[in-house]
């Protein structure tokens, strides 16, 4: 079996109602889908995390090493690709046009061996995963806290048990916006808070130290990625439990931050980390050096499909009688295509996502659907 074509699809869904994160602005919704082609038919599809015009040109300028290989020397071709653009890439978009290429070659693989993906990797230690709402982003030109509030209690009413909001503001306004939040679903509801590295350190702690009390699972993303340090000091110096991750690439990066104990939870994306691959190898950091991690999750069917495979894998740690399941972060804000590319959508029922079961990711996709909202990409052949 060889490679014959690798093609992206770049997507685009003009928002009706825009929406803040901490340093952004979302007017659309964007994602960059990755498709590789066999001589045997089988085809694997990937996805890029982080902005879809980069990750498309990238993945463009990775086909040529990929065209006539082997699509089950996924570890060979991750050291080539990575080792050809290590130079200038060891981080950033290269890592995450990589991430789309390597789910690919793992669902092309699972498809070849007749095997969902978590099978490849060992077998699963769950069979669906609870899931937390992602939203609370501050709407443009909307009353921040009434709009969120009426979000989150719509999430309760779903199925949800917890969600997760925006932050990064401001400390008095963000902290309004938890208080109300914290009311509207319930001391029962599990809470969490992503300032998208919106504060210094200083902010951060005060943050921490005044929303204690609301009971809050995880603060994530305090401060900005590089610094290390500034995670450190946010992480001593209030009580809440620190997370981060998302935009640390390969396993490299995520050593770093252990080693330091930058943060309790880590949050590899698998289709911004390295793909498949490194994540599993972060896993395995994170189990030595007894981290937590909760991965993050950001796009379309495809990632979410690649993060439930991984999450089945990812290792009970500590292992004891009614181990700690991990969470799938579900991405509940507008976005017509995330579902729709699915010819089969991807749904929770009572807080909770099953694992895909078919071969490779468990997904069909509807080429109409793509071809409906698709702006842009390539093909390589």
């Amino acid at each position: 079996m060889k490679i014959v074509s690798v093609a992206t699809h770049v997507l685009r869904h003009q928002l009706e109602q825009a929406f803040d994160s901490a340093f952004s602005t979302f007017h659309d919704r964007w994602a960059c889908l990755v498709e590789i082609g066999t001589d045997a038919g089988v085809v694997g599809w990937g996805e890029c995390l982080g902005p879809a015009g980069p990750n498309a040109a990238l993945v463009e300028a990775m086909a040529g090493r990929l065209i006539g290989r082997d699509p089950l020397d996924i570890e060979p071709i991750w050291a080539d690709i990575y080792n050809q653009f290590r130079d200038q890439g060891q981080r950033g978009a290269t890592m995450t046009a990589q991430s789309g290429i390597d789910i690919a070659l793992w669902d092309i693989a699972g498809k070849h061996f007749g095997a969902p993906i978590h099978r490849l990797l060992g077998g699963a230690h769950r069979t669906s995963i609870p899931a937390y709402a992602t939203g609370g982003f501050r709407p443009v030109g909307r009353d921040r806290v009434a709009t969120v509030v009426e979000e989150v209690k719509g999430y309760m009413a779903a199925g949800f048990s917890a969600t997760k909001i925006k932050i990064g503001f401001s400390v008095a306004d963000d902290l309004a916006l938890i208080a109300a939040v914290r009311e509207a679903i319930g001391p029962g509801a599990r809470l969490m808070i992503d300032a998208n590295h919106g504060y210094d350190a200083i902010e951060a702690i005060a943050l921490g130290n005044k929303a204690a009390h609301f009971d809050i699972d995880w603060f994530e993303e305090p401060v900005v990625p590089e610094t290390l340090d500034a995670y450190c000091d946010v992480r001593a110096r209030q009580p809440l439990p620190v997370a981060g991750g998302e935009t640390w690439h390969g396993r490299l990066a995520f050593t770093q931050a252990i080693e330091k104990r930058a943060v309790d939870i880590l949050q590899p994306d698998v289709c911004g980390c390295g793909g498949i691959t490194e994540m599993k190898k972060i896993f395995a950091l994170a189990e030595t050096a007894g981290v937590r991690v909760v991965p993050h999750v950001w796009g379309t069917g495809v990632a979410l499909a690649a993060s439930l495979h991984m999450l089945a894998v990812l290792p009970p740690a500590p292992l004891r009688h009614g181990a700690r399941s991990p969470w799938l972060e579900f991405d509940q804000t507008h976005n017509p295509y995330r579902q729709a590319i699915l010819s089969t959508p991807i749904v929770q029922k009572g807080g909770r996502v099953a694992v895909p079961l078919k071969p490779g990711l468990g997904i069909d996709i509807v080429p109409e659907i793509v071809a409906q909202y698709r702006v842009g990409g390539s093909t390589s052949e």
